[in-house]
């Protein structure tokens, strides 16, 4: 498995991946609608390319398959996607994909943020292991902290 930055390649590969992976993880949460309208917002083919051209974006390579995708918004170090195939949870690759993100971030980033549904238990599990902290919650999104140096 590798984890690597994201080339333009990948682009359609990462929206099929959000359609199927994220939808199905965000419907058992937020309902088939929102969790519709959240794939159309955050895993269409315009958002992913501009990610992917401005560097934001990793994804972790099974021999030209994707089995999981990180995104961070580097204007605002803010973890926007950490998606991981739940055939390789549990194994570290969502800690791998965050290191790699967190590693491509400005020497002098201090903090870098993870947001996540209220509901999204596994989520707020993971970022507690990976170090963050609840900063506050709006709107039923997490919004977590966590202090680079």
């Amino acid at each position: 498995m590798i984890v690597r930055a994201a080339d333009r390649d990948d682009v359609m590969a990462i929206c099929r991946f959000g359609e199927k992976q994220a939808r199905a993880h965000y419907a058992s949460m937020i309902g088939e609608e929102a969790a519709a309208r959240q794939v159309r917002m955050r895993w269409n083919e315009t958002d992913i390319a501009g990610a992917v051209a401005r560097g934001w974006v990793v994804v972790a390579d099974e021999g030209g398959c994707l089995a999981g995708v990180g995104q961070c918004d580097g204007d605002e170090y803010v973890i926007r996607k950490l998606c991981v195939h739940p055939r390789h949870r549990g194994g570290g690759l969502g800690a791998r994909l965050l290191g790699v993100l967190i590693g491509q971030l400005p020497a002098d980033a201090g903090r870098v943020y993870a947001e996540h549904f209220v509901a999204d238990e596994r989520a707020g599990a993971f970022c507690e292991r990976e170090g963050f902290t609840v900063e506050r919650i709006e709107r039923g999104v997490v919004w977590r902290v966590r202090v680079l140096r």
